[in-house]
């Protein structure tokens, strides 16, 4: 939305909004949005605005994120990597400072053998999307991992193989007792999937 010069997000205009009236013109464009985030409330005075940034503001920064974020935690427990870094931290603060590094020249430099990165890196995506190279325009969605537990509802039996459904460029990583077994099983796995008519 236009404000002067200047373009305005719905969010936005919801904070500003000084009428009761701007404050649903605000909200009408939102409205999908707020009831997927439950944020969706009534509007009978400008107090119930401030209530509703609050509500969006805790979605977005805390409730949006925390789903993923405890299964990348369940994850980094697979291999005892979360115990590791609360009793060492300190060791952990190195891996932070490299966080400008692209994913692939950190694998260049430490995770694989020499020679090898490229070819497993095209040989992941290819498991996780059916595409060896990103497309121009990117993926949509946007790659993802997930982890399998014991139990999920998803399987009967847990599958020592990872999994993938390219169609939401998904990888399932079931979850190993040693890093060892993992590497081993999704070794197998990227070696033994052709898909999508490759050979």
């Amino acid at each position: 939305m236009a404000c002067g010069n200047k373009l305005v997000s719905p969010k936005l205009q919801i904070s500003q909004s000084t009428t009761l009236e701007d404050l649903e013109k605000s909200k009408e464009p939102l409205l999908d949005y707020l009831a997927n985030a439950g944020c969706l409330r009534p509007m009978r005075s400008l107090r119930d605005r401030d209530l509703l940034v609050h509500d969006i503001v805790m979605f977005q920064v805390i409730h949006r994120v925390q789903g993923p974020f405890q299964r990348f935690c369940e994850g980094l427990k697979t291999l005892g990597v979360l115990e590791k870094m609360r009793r060492h931290p300190d060791s952990f603060a190195r891996c932070s400072a490299m966080s400008h590094i692209s994913t692939e020249e950190l694998l260049r430099r430490q995770l694989l053998p020499s020679g090898e990165t490229i070819s497993k890196m095209q040989k992941i995506l290819a498991f996780a999307t059916g595409a060896t190279a990103v497309p121009p325009i990117g993926f949509s969605p946007a790659p993802s991992i997930e982890f399998i537990h014991r139990g999920d509802d998803d399987f009967s039996s847990t599958p020592i193989f990872p999994l993938a459904n390219t169609c939401v460029n998904c990888i399932r990583l079931p979850l190993h007792v040693s890093y060892q077994l993992f590497k081993e099983k999704f070794d197998f796995a990227l070696g033994n999937t052709y898909g999508f008519g490759r050979v």
